[in-house]
Formats: structure tokens, C-alpha cells, sequence
């Protein structure tokens, strides 16, 4: 075994969303769509893991694992439950989690909007609308004038590309739509809504960097793929990543790979293990999506905001993470501005329309008691964060 040293000031992470892990966000668009029996979602995120409530040992943990870092969202439908209503006390809620992690050595890492959007929101035409540009921008105006002074590092929308697809392609996410044309449209509002609230930020106390979250894949071409793949990839990925030249950073977020025929996706590769979610398992994929952010983006540093792996076995989620980080290690070596490493997800917590069946966590909670459990998969990327370093096989 030999070793590799990351970079000093390397940020170690792990991450959460508001809706996935605080419980009780009844008032928003992802709660009404998972109780809405057409929607296809296996059950309802009710309590999830208590985090709203339990943020302090939460950290507490996190930060005696070893990592230097804390990825959370805020739940718009909390801060501004009505059009023009705020709420002084869910503001001071996500001021007391920020300060929380300064307490502890963690750099708040904070996305404005994770997926779920208030209420009120979706019923005047949700992200297709182009007023809800304005209207993101001044809840995040509101936000970071309150929060600004703690941000560590601002993530403004996380993977808008996956809400367009899921939300108005797919028809799996809200509002349940199977529409290209909406697709389009959405993806250009969600630009519009990033660069107003990064001005926002940026005018606001404090000089966290600002960037945009992407989710992205290792696209191959198979069968006569090449074509297809261009034209998946510049859909779902580049119009992004031209977009964000010129921003503090670009928060990359990989799982697997994507094989592409002259059809359109062709499925897992006979033979290769496949995880929870379907994906294969294939964490060389973040290497290839680092490098392809980093080019496209004309130089943007790079932060992971995401990457992880769904399964019960957690002996593979350390060689996932491990074989993922060598990725990292070798972008470091060729000189790739990567900024920071963050783990998705801190908890099993609510998988969106897949409910709590798919273990993403380093730790485990119990869906009645709420208590934690770190897995041995905790322990260990707590310590590779600990000492800024990794061991491997060369």
C-alpha cells in the first residue's frame, strides 16, 4: 500500500437536504406529490429523520467522524410559506445550524434549493413560470442577507437539469409532466434564477464562493451511440456547464456511468454489479465527469457536492469510494482545480420518489426510535478526512 496526500484546506463533507432528512415540510410541492396516489412514489417522507430537530448531535457526529464539513439546503417553503410572508424564526433556525457548524470546525456548505419548492410556488406554474426566476431571487436576496455572514460555500439551485428531466420528461418528480418542449424552457429559467441569486449572494455579508450544482454522468458511446450521446449530453449537461464560466466554482455530482446506443440508454453492462438504484457500480465515472466539468466550464474550480452509492452491503461502499477518490487523486495530479470531496448522503434518509428503500447513508437511523448508527463506512472515510490522505493499491 503507498499513500496520497490531498491538498491543505481540502474540504472533507458529507450532505443532506432539507426535505430528504428534516421532517414535516408539509408545505411544499414534493410533499403534495408524494401523497398524491398517481404519482408513483412508494410512500411518504412523514418524519424522515427527525434532523430539523436533532441538527446539534447530528453535527456532533459528523464532526467526531473526522469531516471538516456540512452540506445542508434550506426549505424555501419554511422561510416564505405565502408569497411575501417570512418566517424571522425558520431564518434563525438555519442561522443557528451555520453557527452550529463554525462550532464544531465545519464550513456550512449551503444550497438554496434543493428539489422542493413551496407550494404556492408550484400553483403559479412552478419552474416552468419565468416569474419564479424573480421570485427564487429575492428568497435567496432575503436569505443570504440573513445567513450570508456563516456561508462557507453557496450552492444556488442543486441539479436543475434533474428537476427538467424527472419533473417535466419523465413525469416522475412534480409536477409529473412528459413535456420536451417544457424541458427546454425550465433548464432556461433555472440559468436566469442561478445568475440572480449568485448576484445576490455575492452582494450579501460575507464571501462564500458561489456555484451552481450539476448532476452528471460518464456518457459511452456503444453500438453506433456517438450521435445520441452528443445530443443527451448537450441537453442535460452542457447547456450547464457553458453557463456557469466565470462562477466561484461547479459542484459535480456523479454516480455511474450512462451507456448510450443509437436509441437512447441501453442499460447496465451484462456482468457488472449493479447498486440499489439500478446504477452499475462504477465509481471511475467521477474522474471522467471532473475533468469534462473543469473543460467545459473553462477552468472553474471544481467542488464534489455529491457522490455516493445505494447498497446494503457497506464493505462496497468503501471500495466505491475509494476507487471514486483515486479518481479525484489522479484529476489532482494532472492539475484539475478540485477544491473538496463531499460524501452523499450522511444519512438513510428519503429517497424521493423511491421512499426510504435505497441506503445511500454513512449512518444508518432508525425510521421509530430516530437513532443513529455510524457503519463501519463512516469510521473509515472519517478518517481518510482526518488525515487528508488516502491509502491504495497501486
Amino acid at each position: 500500500m503507498t499513500g496520497f496526500a490531498f491538498p491543505d484546506g481540502f474540504v472533507w463533507g458529507t450532505a443532506t437536504a432539507a426535505h430528504q432528512v428534516e421532517g414535516g415540510n408539509w408545505n411544499n410541492d414534493w410533499w403534495d406529490w408524494e401523497h398524491n396516489p398517481d404519482s408513483g412514489c412508494v410512500e411518504p417522507s412523514g418524519d424522515t429523520c427527525d434532523h430539523y430537530h436533532r441538527y446539534r448531535d447530528d453535527l456532533d457526529l459528523m464532526a467526531e467522524l473526522g469531516f471538516n464539513a456540512y452540506r445542508f439546503s434550506l426549505e424555501w417553503s419554511r422561510i416564505e410559506p405565502e408569497e411575501g410572508e417570512w418566517s424571522t424564526a425558520a431564518l434563525e433556525h438555519y442561522r443557528r445550524v451555520c453557527a452550529a457548524c463554525h462550532e464544531r470546525s465545519m464550513t456550512p456548505i449551503v444550497t438554496f434549493h434543493h428539489f422542493s419548492s413551496p407550494r404556492w410556488v408550484a400553483a403559479s406554474g412552478g419552474w416552468l413560470e419565468p416569474a419564479t426566476v424573480d421570485r427564487f431571487a429575492r428568497f435567496v436576496e432575503r436569505s443570504a442577507a440573513h445567513l450570508g455572514d456563516l456561508i462557507g460555500w453557496a450552492c444556488t439551485i442543486n441539479e436543475p437539469n434533474i428537476v427538467s428531466l424527472m419533473g417535466h420528461l419523465a413525469g416522475v418528480f412534480p409536477p409529473g409532466h412528459r413535456r420536451s418542449d417544457e424541458r427546454r424552457q425550465v433548464n432556461q429559467n433555472f440559468i436566469a434564477a442561478h445568475r440572480k441569486a449568485a448576484e445576490a449572494i455575492h452582494a450579501a455579508p460575507g464571501t462564500a464562493p458561489v456555484g451552481l450544482t450539476l448532476a452528471m454522468s460518464d456518457y459511452q458511446a456503444v453500438e453506433g451511440g456517438e450521435n445520441y450521446l452528443h445530443r443527451i449530453r448537450s441537453a442535460h449537461e452542457d447547456v450547464f456547464l457553458e453557463a456557469v464560466r466565470g462562477d466561484d466554482f461547479i459542484g459535480v455530482q456523479t454516480y455511474s456511468r450512462s451507456r448510450i446506443g443509437p436509441e437512447g440508454a441501453v442499460g447496465p453492462e451484462e456482468g457488472v454489479e449493479v447498486t440499489t438504484m439500478g446504477y452499475e457500480f462504477w465509481p471511475e465515472a467521477l474522474e471522467p465527469t471532473i475533468r469534462r466539468a473543469y473543460e467545459l466550464s473553462g477552468g472553474v474550480p471544481v467542488l464534489v457536492t455529491e457522490n455516493g452509492i445505494a447498497t446494503p452491503d457497506d464493505t462496497r461502499r468503501v471500495e466505491y469510494v475509494r476507487r471514486a477518490l483515486a479518481g479525484v487523486r489522479s484529476c489532482l495530479a494532472d492539475g484539475i482545480d478540485v477544491r473538496g470531496y463531499v460524501y452523499w448522503s450522511s444519512f438513510d434518509n428519503f429517497e424521493w420518489a423511491l421512499g426510504y428503500g435505497p441506503e445511500f447513508g454513512l449512518v444508518a437511523v432508525d425510521r421509530a426510535s430516530f437513532e443513529r448508527r455510524p457503519k463501519p463506512s463512516a469510521r473509515w472515510l472519517g478518517s481518510v478526512a482526518r488525515a487528508n490522505a488516502l491509502e491504495f493499491q497501486p
